[in-house]
């Protein structure tokens, strides 16, 4: 028992955020059942199981780091780490491992979601514990998708609730992928404060000074943010020729501080931005992810490259009709923004050096969480990206830019056993990521629609 919370003590502080860990309750146990396991606020939950030894046999296995799919290997689990890995004539599964036959699927890493938003928007009716239902069903969905980690990108006037159902899955209150938080975000308020009218306290954090700013960033962080979520530049309009402008938001001293105050704090800023000067200031000032970036050009590219930035679309999100529907009613059918986003991923993918990541901006809202892999279909039909590159955004890259590349992303010795399998093989045909058939994260299974394991 002492090893399992020292076990839970030490995932919590590999993925460096904060978790209420585990304690088992105190001897004497009076109660019905074995003792149970106790969170830092008094509820209770049955333990994690003991760890065993699990060998899955793989017919094929996507090997990340390499961009190879590999035939007839073994992976060996000892808990909820991976101990061993390699082909099958070489790998000698332990006696009295349980066996999980994958023969005749394809094994590939656990995937990676770098732009989730798991409350869908909160209503003028809506609650703390509608939202927080809501949210649990929607993480779940993500998981059993195949997704086993992700980053959310802000609560939609849900406040700092995300901290608490990270938390929660942290501590195994329920299943859901890894998470990386970052709470309200932080928005640009261009006139004074009305005092009739004061800001949400559950939406964005408003700021109208480079003070403001950092005491902002401080405030988020201080309450358990893993990013900061910025937003330099606003919405898009076209000219009567045409043109796509879009809204600068935060004066560059402020967008500045704001980055600086995040790297100063340890911690990474992701900029959500359409195009124009706003999106270049987000490249100059160091912003860690550049997130959807429709009018990104090859000087913009360029810059990202050489200050060793992220590329995250969230393609699928602004390909749906919705967007078509908008821009008619705007400019009479004139001008659509879906062909120059189309132009700008294409640009991207063909710039040496670009890390562009998996992103879906799935919201619960326009795009349903756990459909999330459409995001790999589209990158390769419409974004240019091979079969190979367009999984490894949602594998090696996104587990670089989350800072989990140690621990997640590929299938290597030491690494945390999330994996996911699909009959075929997606490098033949992507849409094989929508049909995901079997799920594990930590070691547990948390899905397995093909093959029974047995011991």
């Amino acid at each position: 028992m002492l090893f399992k919370t020292v076990l839970t003590t030490a995932l919590a502080m590999v993925l460096s955020a904060p978790c209420l860990v585990a304690q088992t309750q105190p001897a004497p146990w009076r109660g019905a059942g074995p003792p149970p396991c106790v969170g830092s606020d008094g509820g209770i939950f049955q333990c994690p199981a003991t760890a065993q030894v699990t060998a899955i046999r793989a017919g094929r296995m996507f090997d990340s780091s390499t961009g190879q799919m590999l035939t007839s290997q073994v992976i060996v689990l000892w808990g909820e780490r991976i101990t061993e890995v390699g082909p099958r004539a070489r790998v000698k599964i332990p006696a009295g491992a349980q066996i999980i036959d994958l023969s005749h699927a394809t094994v590939l890493p656990g995937l990676i979601d770098a732009h989730t938003h798991m409350f869908d928007a909160r209503g003028p009716n809506g609650t703390t514990e509608s939202s927080m239902l809501i949210a649990v069903a929607n993480v779940q969905a993500d998981l059993r998708a195949g997704f086993t980690a992700a980053r959310d990108m802000s609560t939609h006037g849900n406040g700092y609730e995300d901290i608490a159902i990270r938390d929660a899955i942290n501590q195994g209150r329920f299943d859901g992928p890894r998470y990386q938080v970052s709470t309200r975000g932080i928005v640009w308020g261009a006139s004074p404060p009305d005092p009739a009218m004061p800001d949400n306290p559950l939406a964005s954090a408003v700021v109208r000074s480079v003070e403001d700013a950092r005491a902002a960033v401080r405030e988020q962080i201080g309450r358990g943010a893993d990013w900061i979520k910025l937003f330099p530049a606003g919405a898009y309009s076209f000219t009567p020729a045409g043109l796509a402008q879009y809204v600068v938001t935060y004066p560059m001293p402020v967008l500045q501080a704001l980055i600086d105050e995040t790297h100063r704090l340890g911690k990474k800023a992701a900029c959500h931005v359409y195009g124009g000067e706003g999106q270049k200031n987000a490249i100059i000032a160091g912003c860690d992810t550049i997130e959807h970036a429709f009018g990104l050009d090859q000087e913009q590219a360029d810059m990202m490259v050489k200050k060793g930035l992220y590329y995250d679309p969230t393609f699928v999100r602004y390909l749906e009709p919705a967007i078509d529907d908008n821009d008619a009613r705007n400019t009479g059918g004139k001008y659509r923004m879906i062909p120059i986003f189309e132009h700008a991923v294409r640009l991207a993918a063909a710039t040496k050096g670009m890390k562009i990541m998996l992103g879906s901006g799935a919201d619960g809202s326009t795009y349903a969480h756990g459909t999330q892999a459409l995001d790999f279909e589209a990158l390769v039909k419409r974004g240019g990206l091979t079969p190979v590159r367009a999984i490894q955004a949602a594998t090696t890259i996104n587990a670089e830019a989350l800072g989990w590349q140690v621990q997640i992303g590929s299938i290597e010795k030491g690494k945390f056993a999330d994996l996911i399998a699909v009959s075929g093989d997606p490098l033949s045909d992507i849409t094989e990521l929508q049909r995901v058939k079997f799920v594990m994260k930590n070691g547990k299974v948390v899905r397995n629609d093909l093959l029974q394991s047995h011991p």
